[in-house]
């Protein structure tokens, strides 16, 4: 198998070859080591030396022999360093592997390495004093979104199909939107959390991946969705596979299409047009589309995601490997201050304001069947835009820049529902533009037999970017 032909494969087409013999997964991986080594030069997105060997996987899964990589977040395969993009955590490993990555492992997946992401995953942009910035393929003077960054990157560039991904205010729909991808941030419970973790930045983070294709994300869904063993929340179980839905029409859904933020950040306006596009075109098959949105009180957005910073910084302040203040960015000292003062009067406001943002969202959702937003407010910015090592932010100066940049996402995390974010708009410079759809809680089907509908009508495939193995010579 040669790098081009490699790279056109999503992941279930490259298990699709290696089922019927026509290559073998050893041929694939070697490919894929080839593909990670000349991708990284160019973008910059992984955080260690590849894997070697690949991490430990099962020779049956439904993915076996798929090359896959880990994002650098915090524990999550068995003995492999990570250090959350920081120079302050060093030497410390993971001592089991999460829920999740015992699924990945379980699904066959062959893991080659651990991903880029910004200091302390707090940021929209992946470029931690640590390792540098990492770079869009589409346009490499730009940034890749975060904290999902380097995973975003490098499935971008074609290096691997699929990567893993977390998402605890839009760090898997934001690195989708930048660089061209399918990002899914599953319903609240739907992907296991454990065993260290009960609810995961108070519940309003999530893991999962991010893909080219839709069907891609179908799959990986089916193969890791599902409690583990005493999570605190759990979503309801399918109705049937997710990979069905798929190839299954929606009937006329209720849509409805915002372009303004919650926030009242600037919106730019070939998002705004991208978004009001995928309107007309599911109007277009026959679903009802409206001009609405949620009640959002964004003062109570803005609590819950000082409490979901300060949860991070809790979480190192009493871990045994508790980082050296001198040897981390500014906005991660400042984070440090804050969770030190944090009171119980403080979380339990939060909580309060958590809740009246779910009540509302909960409540448009028994009117509407899904919700189409921008993903982003803004193209994916130049490198520097968002500069997370400058002493003079505040957490709050800090929260407010980033939700400039991406108003639409944080909204439901807290809220619980699934929401996906789509390539499809391209800005007028060629640049990627996403377009989030949101549905009721629990209800990821809808998502994908939408989503499958868009990709069908508004394809993105033939779309690649300038600095890609994908990209035709």
């Amino acid at each position: 198998m040669q790098l081009h032909e490699y790279a056109r494969y999503d992941a279930v087409g490259l298990r699709n070859l290696i089922k019927a013999g026509e290559v073998t997964a050893d041929e694939v991986e070697a490919v894929a080591r080839e593909a990670l080594t000349t991708a990284n030069a160019v973008v910059n997105g992984l955080a260690l030396p590849l894997f070697t060997p690949a991490l430990d996987h099962a020779g049956n899964g439904p993915f076996t022999g798929v090359p896959f990589l880990i994002k650098d977040h915090g524990p999550v395969a068995r003995g492999i360093p990570f250090s959350l993009g920081s120079r302050a955590l060093q030497g410390v490993a993971a001592r089991h592997d999460s829920d999740l990555m015992a699924r990945f492992r379980a699904a066959g997946l062959v893991t080659l390495g651990l991903t880029t992401v910004p200091e302390m995953a707090i940021s929209f942009s992946t470029e931690s004093v640590r390792y540098g910035p990492t770079l869009n393929p589409w346009d490499l003077e730009r940034g890749v979104g975060g904290s999902s960054g380097g995973a975003a990157a490098l499935v971008a560039a074609g290096a691997v199909p699929v990567a893993h991904g977390s998402d605890g205010a839009g760090s898997i729909r934001i690195p989708a939107a930048c660089c061209g991808l399918v990002g899914l941030k599953p319903s609240r419970g739907r992907v296991p959390c454990g065993p260290d973790m009960g609810e995961p930045m108070l519940g309003m983070a999530y893991e999962f991946a991010l893909t080219r294709t839709v069907r891609d994300a179908a799959h990986l869904l089916d193969a890791v969705q599902g409690p583990g063993v005493g999570d605190k929340y759990t979503a309801p179980p399918p109705r049937r596979g997710y990979a069905d839905e798929t190839g299954t029409e929606p009937g006329p859904l209720r849509v409805a299409v915002n372009t303004a933020a919650w926030s009242g950040a600037w919106v730019d306006p070939q998002i705004a047009e991208a978004t009001v596009r995928v309107g007309r075109t599911l109007e277009q098959l026959g679903h009802a589309v409206t001009e609405a949105r949620p009640v959002i009180d964004w003062d109570a957005v803005m609590q819950c995601t000082t409490a979901t910073a300060v949860a991070i910084a809790s979480t190192l302040l009493l871990s045994p490997a508790r980082p050296d203040p001198a040897k981390l960015e500014a906005v991660s000292r400042r984070l440090l201050e804050v969770a030190k003062e944090y009171s119980a009067l403080d979380l339990m406001a939060a909580f309060g304001a958590q809740n009246r943002v779910t009540r509302s969202v909960g409540a448009f959702f028994t009117d509407h069947d899904l919700l189409v937003t921008p993903t982003l407010g803004r193209l994916p910015a130049p490198h520097g835009t968002l500069r997370y090592d400058d002493p003079g932010h505040t957490l709050a100066s800090w929260l407010e820049s980033i939700f400039d940049y991406g108003p639409f996402t944080m909204v439901f995390n807290i809220s619980g529902q699934p929401a996906i974010s789509l390539p499809l708009g391209q800005s007028d410079g060629g640049l990627p533009i996403g377009v989030q759809i949101i549905a009721p809680y629990g209800r990821e089907d809808l998502l994908f037999q939408t989503a499958a509908q868009l990709e069908h009508t508004m394809p993105w495939n033939h779309r690649t970017p300038r600095s890609s193995i994908r990209s035709p010579e």
